[in-house]
């Protein structure tokens, strides 16, 4: 398997690599669904990679797509990478979906078993990530990718304002 997602049309949704000029793209796309909760994007520390995709994630062995409606526009984002260089051990960042994509198409099916695949074809045998703990709706569509909470809580504060995040996981059967 390489390191390029299949760029078939799945009910008129593609994968593509992310390109360095789809930045402002997901700049926008992340700071508007931080917005939803009342958030904003913060580009000086937790969100700055943005500024450096895919090469920041290609960096540590990973990769990141987006997930494009067959005229091209974005309409999610995902990244899997290695843990420390570890290949036996993964981690998602970037799992966002538009609004108006979420639940009637295959976006975000689409990303998530697209970051699954990559991580289980590169060795790994475990999944973990952490997500924002406002992001409810995305745990419930997390758990029917079999992931498990643990219901361990970290605070973070590299936003503008702390934050909490839940830890998930996914152990991989070869």
């Amino acid at each position: 398997m390489s390191n390029q997602p299949d760029t078939n049309s799945t009910m008129g949704y593609f994968l593509r690599p992310v390109r360095r000029d789809d930045s402002a793209t997901l700049i926008a796309l992340i700071d508007g669904v931080y917005r939803e909760y009342g958030d904003r994007i913060c580009l000086e520390n937790y969100d700055s990679d943005l500024f450096e995709v895919p090469d920041v994630y290609e960096a540590k062995g990973g990769a990141i797509v987006v997930a494009c409606e067959d005229n091209g526009t974005i309409a999610g984002v995902h990244a899997s990478i290695p843990i420390d260089g570890q290949q036996e051990l993964f981690t998602f960042r970037r799992l966002y979906v538009a609004p108006q994509y979420r639940g009637t198409t295959p976006v975000g099916r689409l990303l998530m078993q697209w970051a699954i695949d990559y991580a289980r074809a590169r060795g790994a045998k475990r999944i973990e990530f952490w997500s924002d703990t406002r992001f409810t709706r995305a745990h419930s569509f997390f758990k029917k990718f079999g992931f498990t909470s643990t219901g361990e809580v970290r605070t973070l504060t590299d936003s503008w304002e702390p934050y909490s995040e839940f830890f998930f996981y996914l152990n991989l059967n070869r």
